[in-house]
């Protein structure tokens, strides 16, 4: 039986590969989910990201972080993420650009959690959620639109991220149109 992805979208990221293959076996056991994604991020990270009811993805976390441990970096539940965001965690966009704001954290989970509150909060346009070897196991999300927008975008995208998790942020009125991001 094949589960939609859901109105809910769930994220445990732990320091352990190995541990995650014991988290991914004891949500799916515990609550009828979809694994959307599991596997290694590096450097040696372990990121599960689920969907489905929000009461099954709720109950799913509880096991996961259960099963966890010592292991857990963060987790998270957004109960109705943002159409742009679920987008953009598998494809990039291409919509028209203005100003550019890019936030830059230590956890997936937490540049996830900062991505939704932005594109939640202003009138702004997701362009693409980075997180790979390239970064090194930490995370980046790049939106465009007015820069007001991108302001209050940013505020409060940097306010969801979560304690110690910002590794960066940039705020760029009028990129130049060479500018690849």
């Amino acid at each position: 039986m094949s589960l939609p992805a859901g109105p809910a979208l769930g994220l445990i990221e732990l320091c352990s590969v190995a541990r995650g293959l014991r988290v991914v076996d004891a949500l799916v056991k515990r609550s009828p989910v979809r694994v959307l994604e599991a596997g290694a991020i590096m450097p040696g990270k372990f990121l599960v990201r689920l969907g489905g009811g929000v009461d099954e993805v709720f109950e799913a976390l509880v096991a996961g972080k259960a099963a966890a441990g010592d292991a857990l970096v963060d987790s998270l539940l957004l109960p109705y993420p943002h159409d742009q965001l679920v987008t953009v965690l598998t494809a990039p966009r291409s919509p028209e650009r203005a100003a550019l704001g890019v936030i830059e954290g230590f956890s997936v989970t937490g540049i996830v959690r900062g991505a939704d509150a932005t594109l939640k909060a202003a009138e702004v346009e997701a362009l693409r959620l980075d997180r790979g070897p390239a970064l090194g196991g930490k995370a980046a999300f790049y939106f465009t639109g007015a820069l007001h927008d991108v302001e209050a975008g940013m505020a409060a995208g940097l306010d969801a991220l979560g304690a110690g998790l910002l590794a960066g942020h940039e705020i760029i009125a009028n990129p130049h149109a060479d500018l690849l991001f």
